[in-house]
């Protein structure tokens, strides 16, 4: 069996087409070096199958095996699972501190201490006017001071109270809007089931779908701020996703299932969301907290006005000033210019309501630090798993234009030879058709 003539140009040839698919690939990751998500790719090559030339030695009669050169055998996509996982996992806490702390900054804000028009200082004015009260018990503009800053503390209560209703309301709108039927996370899991279909349909074709393993694995690190997600692979290509605690994986194949129930343990920014805004959550404690600092306030004063109750309602919602000035009451004797009752209420500073509002102060502060120390320490975990990620899977300029110089000179050595095989086939021709003239 002869060497086949022209197997020299084949190989060559293989040498050209596989380079210029390097080439591609380079071209490819470098115009992809920003794009969000994209993981670098790089070409593997293999050699072809031989050609066994039997009986190629005149003198020993053995053979030998001539490589016929090199194909592609895959484009790589260069990606660390665990990696991915521990980035989801990380970057769902994150979000979920940060979704918190963003949210307790606005019930902070609310309360709006210290300042002149916080509670705190009405509640000091409001004694205040009790003591100038004692001063003059039979002052009816003293009176009228009484009356007037009960009136300013009691709205104020009132508002503060709406303020911390609107905030809650707002985050379980929020809640609402990311988890309905067109929110976020349906979306999510609407595109990523989509991709599922075509991923299998190119595995099965044996085509790797590089760029729509990329798209998916960018929804899925989208999700995951969301809520805590788990990924399970499959054997046909599709992805199993878990959100939370649901009853039914979000995704499984091409069917997405969503809207489920969750609750504050599904962790990320939703389960934040639920946390704060549930009957347990943090809004509501703060809430119960002002009902309890205005219920202190009215029974402390009202124990000692004890001729009308000066403050009616027990609940921030509630409390209003029941007197007018006229029914103010300085004395427990009722005797003209007596203030004992006066000096009793104005004695009253720094006690039960005092305490008690300082003491939601100061839990709302703690809160509030506590939560954004947790984002901050978590945002460094993420940036560094992020780093790591980038490391794997991303670009870097560099390595492609080194890799690209590589790769041309692999084209160009592979060009050669073919010009090379070409020149030598045509001086064969040339001489053997001269010989046979």
């Amino acid at each position: 069996m002869s060497i086949p003539t022209l197997q020299g140009l084949q190989t060559a040839l293989s040498g050209l087409l596989a380079e210029q698919q390097a080439v591609d690939v380079a071209g490819h990751n470098i115009a992809n070096a920003n794009t969000e998500g994209y993981s670098r790719e790089r070409v593997v090559m293999h050699t072809n199958p031989a050609i066994e030339v039997p009986a190629l030695s005149a003198h020993t009669g053995e053979g030998a095996q001539l490589g016929t050169g090199v194909s592609v055998e895959t484009y790589l996509r260069i990606r660390n699972g665990y990696l991915d996982s521990q980035y989801r996992t990380q970057n769902s806490a994150m979000s979920g501190a940060e979704a918190q702390a963003e949210e307790l900054q606005q019930a902070q804000g609310a309360f709006n201490e210290p300042s002149s028009s916080g509670i705190s200082s009405q509640l000091s004015a409001f004694w205040s006017a009790w003591s100038s009260l004692a001063t003059a018990p039979t002052s009816e503009a003293a009176k009228q001071g009484v009356v007037a800053a009960g009136e300013q503390l009691a709205r104020t209560l009132g508002q503060l109270n709406g303020q911390l209703a609107t905030v809650s309301a707002e985050a379980t709108q929020q809640y609402e809007s990311r988890a309905g039927a067109s929110g976020e996370v349906a979306e999510y899991a609407k595109q990523i089931a989509q991709l599922n279909g075509q991923i299998r349909l190119a595995e099965q074709a044996g085509q790797p779908p590089n760029d729509m393993l990329d798209r998916r694995d960018l929804l899925l690190d989208k999700l995951s701020a969301l809520a805590q997600i788990s990924v399970t692979k499959q054997p046909d290509g599709t992805d199993t996703v878990t959100f939370g605690d649901a009853a039914k994986p979000l995704v499984e194949g091409t069917t997405a299932n969503w809207p489920q129930a969750i609750t504050a343990a599904a962790g990320g920014q939703l389960g934040s969301l639920l946390a704060l805004t549930g009957a347990g959550g943090q809004f509501a404690k703060y809430q119960s907290a002002l009902d309890a600092v205005a219920g202190s306030l009215a029974s402390s004063v009202n124990e000692l006005h004890t001729a009308k109750p000066f403050f009616s309602g027990e609940t921030a919602a509630t409390l209003k000033v029941a007197v007018k000035a006229a029914e103010v009451q300085t004395s427990s004797t009722g005797k003209a210019g007596g203030n004992d009752v006066a000096l009793a209420i104005a004695g009253l500073r720094g006690g039960a309501a005092d305490q008690g509002y300082s003491a939601l102060i100061e839990q709302v502060g703690s809160d509030v630090r506590g939560a954004k120390g947790e984002a901050t320490n978590l945002q460094a975990t993420v940036s560094a798993i992020g780093n790591q990620r980038q490391s794997v899977s991303g670009v870097s300029m560099d390595e492609e234009m080194t890799n690209l110089i590589s790769f041309q000179r692999g084209y160009q050595a592979s060009a050669r030879t073919l010009t090379v095989m070409d020149a030598m086939l045509e001086t064969l021709i040339e001489h053997t058709g001269t010989a046979g003239l």
